[in-house]
């Protein structure tokens, strides 16, 4: 049976099985925060492109992290390659930054064979992360979700609009509004939060009511989709 702390024994002169080890044992635990991402998440919509960056970043890192070893010369050489690649992804969300900093560390940890750091960490964020998500003001939620449409530049539309968001809705908040069709139109993004005694498909058909709209569309926060 593969002992672990054995394994740990091994940094100095690492062996086949310990390199092997240390990334499966990133990619599992890596996995483990992608998923714990993806159940705790309370945007409009995730990128599944995000959630893989995250476990291949882990990966990346323990590599990484094994080919330095205890070497100055090979840490300088990283150091410069990781100059010349540049990431200019920028993360909208600070939660999307912290989770891509623990999956780095796990690869660092797994990198240098402290894979009981690593084991730990994981259960402790991941529970952590759980429990967070379950708390009162985690929970809530000021808006349902994002509604878009455009209408014809004219006041009592306007007024009729406002009318229909105010029945149906507890709060809403205009988020943009600009011109199209040569400012004979009004491109509308609305954050709305639906009222208990309403639903989704009488706030939608009370707007299809009004002639000139288009481009009618309500995306809920519940919602998992790619945009």
């Amino acid at each position: 049976m593969l002992d672990i702390f054995s394994l740990e024994a091994t940094a100095i002169n690492p062996t086949l099985i310990s390199i092997i080890y240390s990334i499966c044992l990133s990619f599992i635990l890596s996995t483990s925060i992608a998923l714990t991402y993806q159940k705790t998440f309370q945007g409009l919509s995730y990128s599944r492109n995000f959630i893989q960056a995250m476990i291949l970043s882990s990966i990346v890192t323990a590599i990484a992290m094994q080919a330095i070893g205890d070497n100055l010369a090979r840490g300088m050489g990283m150091m410069g390659a990781l100059a010349i690649i540049r990431f200019r992804s920028s993360l909208k969300d600070p939660k999307d930054m912290i989770y891509i900093f623990v999956c780095l560390s796990l690869g660092i940890a797994c990198g240098v064979y402290s894979y009981s750091i690593a084991i730990v960490g994981t259960i402790g964020f991941v529970v952590i992360s759980i429990i967070l998500y379950h708390v009162p003001f985690a929970k809530t939620s000021h808006f349902d979700g994002l509604l878009r449409f455009n209408v014809d530049s004219n006041e009592g539309k306007n007024q009729q609009l406002e009318t229909i968001l105010s029945n149906n809705c507890d709060l809403f908040a205009l988020v943009t509004l600009r011109e199209v069709a040569q400012g004979s139109r009004l491109d509308y993004a609305y954050q709305v939060k639906i009222k208990n005694n309403s639903t989704y498909q009488k706030f939608m058909h009370e707007l299809q009511k009004i002639e000139s709209i288009r481009g009618l569309n309500l995306m809920l926060q519940e919602s998992t989709v790619e945009v």
